[in-house]
């Protein structure tokens, strides 16, 4: 076992992790004690600390499971690379990457902003660049340590139309953007705790990563396509409070004679200095192509008023919108409340909602490979599955679902 030197660790849960940070070469082990748990975001920082018996977990022994490898600056991961989230600590394996257009407000052209419109809150002429994010499998033994700053179950699609109320959510899949990647390698030929690593990845130790796609994967990757792809990001800081917005279409259902559209979209929320803040409201315009706008108020989101500290100084999480037209626009603005009481607004950079002009008929759920000729899944009920956050007049209600894997 390679010798650990930590110097920088933070408990989250019953797992540590930590990183090997003296000498200025890659690579590095990765410890952790055992347990379960998210390896610190910490670990990345300039400012470190030696980890000693003070603060070290009572009975805890670091072990390494992996090692660190160099970032990419330049390319793409593939199919296989593990990696730890540089944001929000958890173990998690590629599975394949898409290439998004990213409309940085932060780095746009200095034009003057000009009075707000039904495209959004007016402003300055933002151009788009190409950028790399990946859909990425989450360890389920760090999903209930995460729980707090990011949802681990939320993708979501739209059930079959005899329950069109009703979400299906993904356990474990997420999105994550190329410099959230940390990559690492491990010994372990099933490094990744989740019930779909073994279905979708195929060890082969003489690939590098030693992870390599199955058929089963290739299949749900273009069976679920339109989906699942991820096509345009937008991202805005106002005071230090980065939002980036990623929106999806999700398909269309009929409902009392008429269409009615569905998107979800996920926001992340980043504190990029160290004062601490916390959300207190959300403030939302929607504008349809019908014609329509419509300004929705409330406490928080998803139930929440998450606290952004140096400590944790991100939260993520996913909701869900729907028109009665075709394509729409949605922006507005949050309000943090600094720890003197005083109050500001950040903005929700706007962001347009565009269904898919070729759809074809919306998924069941989800298309999971199938054996024999039976299909593979089934749906079960989950209790700890997130609610949607209701930003729209028409919406879902709070039923989601679990897609379990049954046998292959």
């Amino acid at each position: 076992m390679a010798t650990c030197v930590a110097r920088r660790a933070l408990a989250v849960g019953s797992r540590w992790w930590s990183r090997s940070l003296t000498g200025a070469r890659w690579p590095r082990p990765l410890c952790a004690a055992a347990g379960a748990g998210a390896f610190s975001p910490a670990a990345t920082t300039a400012t470190r600390r030696h980890l000693s018996s003070r603060n070290r977990p009572e009975g805890k022994v670091l072990e390494t499971v992996g090692v660190f490898e160099v970032p990419k600056q330049n390319g793409k991961y593939e199919t296989g690379q593990l990696f730890l989230h540089s944001i929000f600590g958890y173990r998690g394996v590629v599975l394949f990457p898409w290439q998004a257009r990213l409309y940085d407000r932060d780095v746009a052209s200095a034009a003057p902003e000009k009075a707000e419109n039904p495209a959004g809150h007016g402003s300055k002429e933002v151009k788009g660049k190409t950028h790399t994010y990946y859909q990425v499998l989450i360890d389920a033994r760090d999903c209930p340590h995460i729980s707090q700053r990011s949802q681990t179950e939320a993708v979501t699609f739209l059930a079959n139309h005899d329950d069109s109320r009703a979400l299906y959510a993904i356990p474990g899949l997420d999105y994550v953007s190329h410099e959230d990647i940390l990559p690492y390698t491990s010994t372990d030929q099933v490094p990744i705790q989740h019930e779909l690593f073994e279905r979708f990845l195929l060890y082969d130790q003489t690939k590098a990563p030693p992870f390599v796609a199955r058929e089963t994967l290739r299949a749900w990757q273009e069976k679920n396509h339109p989906w699942l792809e991820l096509s345009d990001v937008h991202r805005e800081t106002t005071e230090n409070i980065r939002v980036t917005v990623i929106p999806f279409y999700m398909g269309m259902r009929e409902a009392q004679n008429s269409h009615v559209y569905w998107w979800r979209y996920c926001i992340r929320l980043e504190n990029l200095d160290s004062d601490v803040v916390q959300l207190r409201e959300r403030h939302w315009r929607i504008f349809s192509l019908s014609g329509t706008l419509e300004t929705v108020r409330g406490r928080g989101v998803v139930g929440r008023e998450p606290v952004l500290s140096k400590e944790q100084p991100a939260f993520q999480y996913s909701s869900h919108v729907s028109l009665q037209a075709s394509s729409g626009h949605m922006w507005g603005t949050f309000r943090f409340e600094r720890p003197d009481g005083s109050h500001f607004d950040v903005r929700i950079p706007p962001f347009s909602l565009e269904s898919n002009k070729d759809e074809k008929t919306p998924p069941s759920g989800l298309h999971w490979p199938r054996r024999g000729g039976r299909q593979a899944s089934r749906v079960s009920w989950s209790n700890g599955c997130a609610s949607p956050e209701h930003d729209s007049a028409k919406h879902p209600d709070h039923k989601c679902r679990n897609l379990a894997e049954e046998q292959l």
